[in-house]
This record gives structure tokens, sequence and C-alpha cells, in this order.
């Protein structure tokens, strides 16, 4: 069976992920309420306003790594013949986990203040907002992926 990677190496397959997973990211800040949805909504305007098509930009660039962060997932629901989606969300704290050790790298790296500053500011609670993301995720996987189950 084919890695994530090669799964998403047709351009038109790969802006198609894309594409869903900004959306995705779009829907999971909008459904954010309370003092820590302002908090993300305010950080995700600043993103979003950074330059045009930012984030989209950066779901793109990110997506590699956050494909070889799963992959060890994918396999085992492959191996057991498991839904992706649905092993995702049993493994839901290691996939968290593993999506947050992407963006922590990458945030280390950052060469932009603001964003180094909004990211420390939400990593905090970013484990549990990537938790609450993951039925989305599940759906973004078993819709774009090669079935395992």
């Amino acid at each position: 069976m084919a890695t994530l990677k090669e799964q998403f190496s047709n351009a038109d397959r790969r802006n198609a992920l894309v594409d869903d997973a900004v959306k995705v990211l779009d829907q999971e800040v909008a459904d954010k309420g309370g003092l820590t949805g302002m908090a993300i909504k305010g950080a995700y305007k600043l993103v979003q306003g950074m330059r045009p098509g930012f984030v989209r930009h950066t779901v793109d660039a990110l997506l590699d790594d956050f494909l070889e962060a799963l992959e060890p997932v994918y396999l085992e629901a492959s191996e057991k013949k498991r839904p992706a989606g649905a092993y995702l969300l049993e493994q839901r704290d290691r996939v968290a986990d593993a999506l947050l050790s992407v963006t922590d790298k990458k945030a280390e790296r950052a060469q932009s203040a603001p964003l180094k500053s909004a990211y420390s500011k939400l990593r905090p609670m970013a484990k549990k907002q990537v938790d609450a993301a993951a039925p989305r995720l599940a759906t973004l996987i078993d819709r774009h992926t090669t079935p395992t189950g």
C-alpha cells in the first residue's frame, strides 16, 4: 500500500486535501467559544492577516510533515484492517502529540515574532483543541486516503 505522502504526490489530489484541511481548520476555529475561543479566533485572524493565502500556504507547507506524523497510525489501521478514520479517533491522544510535534518544530524556527508569540500563547491549550478536532480530521482522512478497513 502507498504511504500517505505517496498518495498525495499528485498535485490535484494534494490540492483537494489541502483545500479540505483549510475548511476543517476554519470550521474548528469558528466553533470555538468562551475565552479560549476568543484567543484562538484572535490568533487565527492574526495568522490570516499575515498575507493573502497564508493559512493555505502553511497547511500545504506542513502537509508532508503531518502525513509522516500520521503514517504509523495509518499503517496500524491497515494492518488491523480498520478504517483509518475510526482508528485515528481511537488513537486521538497519540495523533495530537504527533501533529503538535510538527508544529512545535516549525514554531521554534519561525521568523515572525507575532506568529511565535501567538503560538506560544496558544500552545498550552493546543492538545485539547487538536483532540477536539479529531472527528473532522478522521473524516478528512477517510475522504482522501486509500481505504484501510
